[in-house]
């Protein structure tokens, strides 16, 4: 864990404690930040399948592919 000191918007912390649901206001900057990092990682890999689309081979299999995503997001 890291001590940090920043200069949040009132209104931001408001929002972040009211939204994630947190128990105290680092739990709910922790939640927040953990939502935030996924969304840039989907962000990123949609980014990156518009660019070169997925090709599935006749012998594809959803197992591979759900473990890329377990594996991925985790």
């Amino acid at each position: 864990s890291m001590k940090v000191t920043a200069l949040i918007p009132d209104q931001i912390v408001d929002d972040v404690k009211e939204l994630s649901g947190g128990k105290n206001l680092t739990d709910s900057l922790v939640i927040a930040l953990e939502e935030w990092i996924s969304l840039k990682k989907i962000k990123e890999l949609n980014e990156t399948i518009s660019r070169k689309p997925l090709k599935f081979s006749k012998d594809f299999s959803a197992a591979i592919l759900f473990f890329f995503m377990i594996t991925f997001f985790d």
